[in-house]
């Protein structure tokens, strides 16, 4: 069974699996959507070590770091996902739809979650989709590359 955990990265080994496992993924998105200088792509691991979002990590029963998902509040009752990896070894697995289910339970008390992906990058697409995102934007970030930003209402308590 998969566990979910906050992790640490002031802990220079789980820094290097999660900045790892952030280029793989995100390379591929890269690909999907044809544009290269994805925030995630440029930045370095000193860059990772600084950030001020909330990440889960999701392992299996060997400890292998399987995708992970970070998180911040922008404004009350908001929670923003603002990544979202799965190493490509595990892609079609559910590994992303467990680590969304994570943040909701973890953050019930939320009023919205909000979400953006590149409009070509289906997989994604499908999954937002899937456990309850509406688009609700549109944003064209450079000629040709389109953002869509989703929004989800939050768990009546």
């Amino acid at each position: 069974m998969d566990t979910i955990v906050k992790l640490n990265l002031q802990d220079e080994i789980m820094l290097d699996e999660l900045w790892s496992l952030q280029h793989k993924a995100y390379r591929l998105e890269a690909e999907i959507i044809g544009f290269r200088d994805i925030p995630p792509l440029l930045e370095t691991r000193d860059m990772l070590s600084r950030v001020t979002e909330e990440f889960y990590g999701c392992f299996d029963e060997t400890e292998e770091l399987l995708g992970a998902v970070a998180v911040t509040q922008e404004s009350p009752g908001k929670l923003t996902v603002t990544r979202m990896m799965v190493s490509p070894d595990h892609f079609r697995q559910g590994v992303a739809g467990r680590l969304l289910e994570f943040i909701f339970d973890r953050y019930a008390e939320m009023e919205q979650f909000i979400v953006s992906t590149g409009k070509l990058n289906l997989p994604a697409v499908t999954l937002y989709t899937k456990h309850g995102f509406i688009p609700v934007g549109s944003e064209e970030v450079v000629p040709g590359v389109e953002l869509l930003e989703f929004h989800r209402t939050g768990r009546l308590k």
